[in-house]
């Protein structure tokens, strides 16, 4: 079974990050493994650690990682973020795309979570699909709100062609 091709807005998500060679991210929600793939194949002594709530994204990913999860490069968890109790303590950077808990709920206790594990100069980087305008500005308005709220200085980075918007938390 040939894997598919990773999409254009995965990769342009991913290149945003700048992932250097000795990183360490954690992935939330890694669904088909695209942009888990790409960020392992920029680590060298660096690692990912991926989780998703859902078990079908982490079998994706892992099947798709294989070769990643084998050299000790990636982990892969079924678990939510707000439960995130492994040993994940100092990350660079945080990469989530389409996870709808930064703009649907207050997510205050994870936002403390990832501020408490990225590394002085890390950032979280959270992309969003804006293939539907009307939800743009409230995407972003509440997504920014709440890394804001956790201690993150935010910018945000659009792409017009597939439509993204990425809100980048600096910490």
């Amino acid at each position: 079974m040939a894997l598919q091709t990773i999409p254009p807005r995965i990769r342009w998500a991913v290149d945003i990050m700048d992932v250097q060679p000795t990183d360490h991210v954690l992935e939330i929600g890694c669904g088909p493994g695209y942009g888990a793939e790409m960020i392992c194949e920029r680590l060298d002594t660096g690692k990912l650690f991926a989780i998703d709530r859902s078990e079908s994204g982490v079998d994706r990913t892992k099947r798709r990682c294989a070769r990643f999860v084998e050299s000790g490069r990636l982990t892969v968890r079924q678990i939510d973020l707000a439960t995130l109790r492994v040993p994940v303590k100092r990350l660079h950077k945080v990469f989530a795309f389409n996870v709808n808990l930064f703009w649907v709920r207050d997510c205050a206790d994870e936002i403390a979570l990832l501020h408490e594990r990225v590394l002085p100069g890390g950032a979280v980087y959270l992309f969003f699909d804006a293939n539907r305008p009307e939800l743009v500005p409230n995407i972003v308005r509440k997504s920014s709100a709440a890394l804001q709220g956790g201690g993150f200085r935010v910018s945000v980075v659009n792409q017009v062609a597939p439509p993204v918007v990425g809100i980048i938390g600096r910490r």
